[in-house]
């Protein structure tokens, strides 16, 4: 069945086809001027977005601008709000295909931004172009080392659009799903600051726990004993990693085990090599080379040479060693010291039960951070879909 110009989903009340129209017949076009980032001032007068904060700052909508000029207005050119912009220059084809929406008026806007100036709704036509026409914008971009996009190329871009009600439905929509996107973003920063602020008040001694009052009993006062300091060699070992090894031309999308790598990501792959599986977890992973510190408590293979895994020794709580190891910045250590010089590092250690009561809280902590990292995803995947079938 041809459905024409109507989206799959669609709000109740609206009805007919979208009207298709080239982008120049309902917009004007003007080009940022000025703004070098050495015109930025923290406590400047005028508010004012340069380009490459687009792909960094911003996404389709912009209400609150970050970033400040003493530059004169004469000369520049300022936003009206509604207005659309999309870089006029970027590395690549894709990421040149950024628009957003401003939500201001009088905000000076740089050189390299095409400025969109239409009767749509301009957070409609920013969601629009950032999703449904992508693609075709980035195949109007040009160059190689450096892309352009020039207001000539993007006025012939076919646009199909509804009745501005419908237009401003979808955008209060999609408004309301960001927003909530923001708020979880929020909510995970923060309790990644709480749990930084935590970790320096632990690890410097200036926070203690103290022992369970007993049912009945009076300990009010009484606390654990004096940490001591222990070389990093004596709480940990390093195993050697040469036969939990596979080839990278074993890594697959999907498999029974997980690979972990010494890289930024944690997870390279998955592996069906049975062989090769490390099963004595938890360990703690550990590059020589690179920013890698995690606690690993699933049944794995190595995927790169220079991965050490580390065990405790002595029944300390591998998982409180992990945050010691956090707190004292050991991953970055390892682009300067192998393991075996890392050994001779100074950590001070509490008692068994009180490493227990530090892991289980900071834990907590990441249980919630990971937990409101997983709404940040499932609210992504939801708008994803949305974008997917809203448009046409």
């Amino acid at each position: 069945m041809n459905r024409g110009n109507v989206p799959q989903l669609r709000f109740g009340g609206f009805e007919g086809e979208w009207e298709e129209k080239k982008l120049g017949e309902v917009a004007e076009f003007k080009k940022g001027k000025g703004i070098s980032k050495s015109d930025i001032i923290e406590d400047g007068i005028l508010e004012c977005i340069r380009y490459g904060e687009l792909y960094t700052t911003y996404n389709e909508i912009i209400s609150q601008v970050f970033s400040k000029t003493n530059l004169s207005t004469k000369g520049l050119e300022l936003s009206q709000y509604n207005d659309v912009i999309i870089p006029a220059s970027g590395e690549t084809q894709l990421d040149i295909a950024t628009a957003s929406c401003v939500l201001k008026s009088g905000v000076a806007l740089s050189g390299d931004l095409n400025i969109i100036r239409s009767s749509l709704n301009g957070i409609f036509l920013s969601f629009y172009l950032n999703s449904q026409k992508k693609l075709e914008i980035a195949n109007l971009a040009q160059g190689s080392s450096v892309v352009h996009l020039y207001s000539s190329q993007v006025k012939s871009l076919k646009i199909t659009s509804p009745a501005l009600p419908e237009q401003q439905k979808i955008a209060t929509f999609l408004t309301a799903v960001d927003k909530k996107i923001q708020q979880l973003s929020r909510k995970k920063e923060q309790l990644e600051q709480y749990k930084k602020g935590v970790m320096q008040q632990l690890f410097s001694g200036k926070l203690r726990f103290k022992p369970a009052r007993p049912a009945g009993g009076d300990v009010d006062g009484k606390e654990y004993a004096d940490w001591e300091e222990k070389k990093l060699g004596e709480v940990l070992k390093s195993i050697s990693t040469k036969k939990y090894q596979i080839k990278t031309n074993e890594f697959k999308v999907v498999g029974k085990f997980k690979v972990i790598d010494q890289g930024q990501k944690l997870i390279a792959g998955y592996s069906d090599n049975e062989d090769n599986v490390f099963k004595d977890t938890p360990v703690i992973v550990f590059g020589d080379h690179t920013t890698i510190l995690k606690y690993i408590d699933f049944d794995f293979v190595v995927g790169a040479d220079g991965t050490k895994l580390l065990k405790n020794i002595n029944n300390n709580n591998l998982k409180y060693l992990f945050y010691n190891l956090s707190y004292n910045n050991v991953s970055q250590e390892g682009y300067k010291r192998h393991f075996t010089m890392l050994s001779e590092l100074k950590l001070q250690i509490p008692t068994i039960a009180e490493q227990k009561k530090i892991a289980d809280f900071l834990s907590n902590i990441d249980i919630k951070i990971q937990n409101t990292n997983e709404q940040i995803t499932q609210m992504q995947n939801f708008k994803k879909g949305l974008l997917q079938q809203i448009f046409v």
